[in-house]
């Protein structure tokens, strides 16, 4: 036994732990149950805990480790998957009372397929809004997720529960999905490091009716987790048609390559378009000054576009009408109140409609690929503010209609399917977590990663 907080280390320090027999797979297993039960009746991050698999895992691992043959490089890991990504045994309820709990729930998605494989420790599945639609974690299904910081407060979403969960230590690793900010957007509001990989760098089965607007992504306390969680998951998949071919190479390996000499362009508000709070403002200038301070060359620039938001809210607004065109009228009747009206605004656009958002898209993509043959990466703020109340889509008295109001830093960058991160960059005066989002061009996940570990690791420039 050990006298260390297990469920404070992170999942490099674990695998670090089970090689030299400092603690076992079972002990760290038992401490995240432990932790996820103390903490869901206030926050209310899971679905469902899955403690006796959980524990028959990490019995296994711990067999294994004792041989000296551990399977992957996760095993023995606690790990937690939002309920929106299948998982063999388990009910996937995407947050919804439409979707019947009976099975056969027998396939993983390609990510928990590599999870399993690696030997990754199960600890149960996260909340969701319905369907991810949102970015706050509300559902007719489970309730309201709220922040770990101040449960008063939402914890943000779509991947609310996962980013909850880590932020409280009930796993250091989740798997969450982004469709328009679904992974940073908790990330900031709760305090821990979300990636939203390139689109196709972690496949995704079955295709979301949001199209290619979807990306699977690691929430985890730093990059260097992330860096290991993408090793494992970011690896093809014959079921995703559109996923890429094998990573160019370990993004554990390029942690190392610091910051020194990228060309850095940092944009406060979007050339005006965002108005950001001042707490914000600060924390994110702050830590653009240490990049500098660690060697990148620094530019206040500003991306040539402005907010492509009614082309987002056409692709997104379509595929929520895809998700639930099978449901019967009294099964609509079930859905959460702001899912029906998006819903409804969806199957009104036409083909025409859809394909000129598609333009926008292309044209935003063309514009942030000329950007980064000048820099390597740009950043803003995660998100203008910090968590609000919690059970509100919007906050109170802020005069925005959808979520995207709030979001303005997140989602053009699904729409041009480039690599964004949302770092911890400090608090507010109340505590509250803030994030600063770094991107990159698409397929340059690499930078994006060693730049957020540059950022996390301690000492002086």
């Amino acid at each position: 036994m050990t006298d260390l907080d297990l469920t404070e280390l992170t999942a490099v320090q674990l695998v670090d732990g089970y090689r030299k027999g400092v603690f076992s797979p079972v002990e760290v297993t038992r401490a995240a149950l432990d932790r996820a039960e103390q903490i869901q009746p206030e926050v209310n991050a899971f679905v469902r805990l899955t403690g006796e698999e959980a524990l028959d895992r990490a019995r296994r691992a711990e067999e294994r480790w004792r041989r000296g043959e551990p399977c992957g490089r996760l095993d023995g890991v606690p790990v937690t998957v939002k309920d929106i990504l299948l998982t063999r045994g388990q009910p996937t309820l995407r947050g919804s009372l439409a979707v019947s709990p009976d099975g056969p729930w027998d396939e993983d998605a390609p990510s928990v397929a590599r999870l399993r494989e690696h030997g990754a420790v199960f600890l149960g599945k996260t909340t969701t809004p319905e369907y991810g639609w949102k970015g706050v974690t509300d559902s007719p299904l489970s309730g309201i997720t709220r922040n770990p910081h101040d449960p008063a407060r939402t914890a943000g979403g779509s991947s609310g529960g996962a980013a909850a969960a880590v932020a409280l230590g009930a796993g250091p690793l989740a798997l969450g999905t982004d469709g328009g900010g679904s992974v940073r957007i908790p990330a900031s509001f709760c305090g821990v490091f979300g990636l939203k990989p390139t689109y196709g760098r972690v496949p995704l089965y079955p295709a979301s009716a949001f199209g290619t607007l979807a990306h699977v992504g690691p929430i985890t306390r730093d990059a260097a987790d992330a860096a290991l969680l993408l090793d494992v998951i970011g690896t093809p998949d014959a079921r995703d048609w559109s996923a890429l071919g094998p990573a160019p190479g370990s993004y554990t390996e390029a942690l190392a390559g610091g910051v020194r000499g990228l060309r850095v362009a940092y944009s406060p508000s979007l050339g005006g378009q965002v108005a950001v709070r001042p707490a914000v403002a600060t924390a994110v200038r702050r830590a653009v000054q240490r990049l500098a301070e660690l060697g990148a060359f620094v530019a206040e620039v500003d991306p040539d576009f402005s907010d492509p938001v009614e082309a987002f809210h056409t692709l997104w607004f379509s595929g929520a009408a895809r998700v639930v065109q099978h449901l019967r009228a009294g099964q609509r009747e079930l859905l959460d109140p702001g899912l029906r009206e998006i819903v409804g605004a969806g199957a009104r656009y036409s083909a025409l409609d859809y394909l000129a958002a598609v333009d926008v898209r292309m044209e935003l993509g063309r514009r942030m690929g000329r950007f980064h043959e000048e820099y390597d990466l740009l950043v803003t703020p995660t998100l203008p503010i910090t968590a609000f109340e919690a059970g509100a889509e919007v906050p109170k008295g802020s005069g925005h209609r959808r979520w995207t109001g709030w979001t303005p830093f997140t989602y053009p960058f699904n729409l041009t399917q480039q690599p964004a991160a949302s770092v911890p960059a400090g608090t507010d005066a109340d505590g509250l977590p803030i994030g600063l989002q770094l991107v990159a061009a698409r397929h340059r996940d690499d930078l994006v990663l060693r730049t957020a570990h540059a950022l996390q690791a301690p000492g002086p420039a």
